[in-house]
C-alpha cells in the first residue's frame, strides 16, 4: 500500500510551519492521489494538515498517555483519511479528515486505559470520553436548583443522557474510577506482607480430587477388563473396533472381515453392550446411576 511508504514528520514546530492549502490546491491533490495515486501529493496534503492532527491529539492528553504517541496516532488516523477522501463529495479535507483524526485516538486512548479491554462499540466509546463531562454538568444543574443526586440517580441521567444502558454507566464509572491494580502488590506496608494473589482460590483441582479421580478411573478400568472377559471373541472384536480405537471402524468394514451382513454387525454391537451393562450394574449403585 503507498501508505506504508509516507513518512509525516510530527514535530509540533515543524508541522506549524507547514504550507496552508486553499480549496483548489487541496482538491488537485487530492485527486492527484486519487486517480493516479502519485504519492509526492499525498505526501503533501498530509503534511499540510498535521497541524489539525496535533491540535486534536493535544485535548486528549487528560487521558495520561504520552503526547508523542497521541501525535503519531493522529498522524495515523490522518493517513488514512487521506487514503478514503473522495475530492467529488465537495467537502474540504479537513473536515472529513476529523472524524479519522479523532477515532484513530480514541481507539489508541481505549487500548491504553486499561489491562482490560474497556470497550469498543460506539455506545461505550461514546460513554468513556463524555461521562465525566456529563456528569459535571448534571451535577452542576442540581446544584443550582439546590438539589441532591445520589450515585444511582446520577447514573440513572447520564445513561439517560448519552443514550446507554443503565449497566454500562456503573461499569464505566468503576473502570474509571482507578486504574489497574498488580496482583503482586503486599497487602500491607510490612516487608513480609502477604501478596493479593496469594488469596486467590486455585482452581486447579486439589490433591483430594486427584486422587479419588485417579481412584475412580482404576476401578472403571478394572470393571471394563471383567465386563470385557464376559464377552465372546466376535463380540470383543467388535467392541474394540467400535470404541476403543481412533478413529472407530465401520459396520460395513466389520461385516466384510467377519462375512457378515452390516444388519447382523450392529445386532453383535448391541448384544454386546447389553452384556456389559449387566455386569457393571451388579458392580456398584454409581455405575448403575451412571448408566440409567
Amino acid at each position: 500500500m503507498a501508505l506504508d511508504h509516507i513518512t509525516v514528520n510530527p514535530l509540533p514546530k515543524q508541522a506549524m510551519k507547514a504550507e496552508l492549502l486553499d480549496a483548489e490546491t487541496e482538491r488537485k491533490l487530492a485527486y492527484a492521489w486519487r486517480d493516479q495515486r502519485d504519492v509526492q501529493a499525498l505526501h503533501r496534503l498530509i503534511n499540510a494538515y498535521m497541524r489539525l492532527a496535533i491540535s486534536m491529539a493535544s485535548k486528549f492528553k487528560r487521558y495520561g498517555a504520552p503526547m508523542n504517541d497521541l501525535i503519531q496516532e493522529a498522524g495515523l488516523g490522518l493517513m488514512k483519511a487521506a487514503d478514503k477522501f473522495d475530492p467529488d463529495r465537495g467537502v474540504r479535507f479537513s473536515t472529513y479528515a476529523v472524524w479519522w483524526i479523532k477515532a484513530s485516538i480514541q481507539d489508541y486512548v481505549m487500548r491504553n486505559w486499561s489491562m482490560v479491554r474497556t470497550g469498543s462499540t460506539a455506545a461505550q466509546k461514546s460513554l468513556f470520553f463524555n461521562m465525566r463531562r456529563v456528569q459535571a454538568q448534571l451535577e452542576r444543574q442540581a446544584y443550582a436548583q439546590g438539589a441532591r443526586l445520589d450515585r444511582h440517580q446520577l447514573h440513572e441521567k447520564i445513561a439517560s443522557e448519552i443514550g446507554v444502558p443503565l449497566r454500562d454507566v456503573e461499569m464505566m464509572d468503576g473502570r474509571l474510577a482507578g486504574g489497574d491494580f498488580s496482583l503482586n502488590a503486599v497487602q500491607s506496608s510490612e516487608a513480609e506482607g502477604r501478596e493479593w494473589i496469594d488469596v486467590l482460590e486455585d482452581d486447579s483441582a486439589q490433591a483430594a480430587e486427584l486422587v479419588e479421580g485417579s481412584h475412580d478411573r482404576r476401578q472403571l478400568r478394572r470393571w471394563l477388563v471383567e465386563a470385557m472377559q464376559g464377552l465372546s471373541g466376535r463380540e470383543k472384536l467388535i467392541v474394540v473396533a467400535r470404541k476403543l480405537k481412533s478413529p472407530p471402524r465401520t459396520l460395513e468394514d466389520l461385516g466384510r472381515e467377519l462375512k457378515l451382513s452390516k444388519e447382523r454387525v450392529r445386532q453383535l454391537e448391541a448384544g454386546a453392550f447389553q452384556k456389559m451393562r449387566k455386569l457393571l450394574e451388579t458392580r456398584s449403585r454409581e455405575v448403575q446411576r451412571l448408566l440409567s
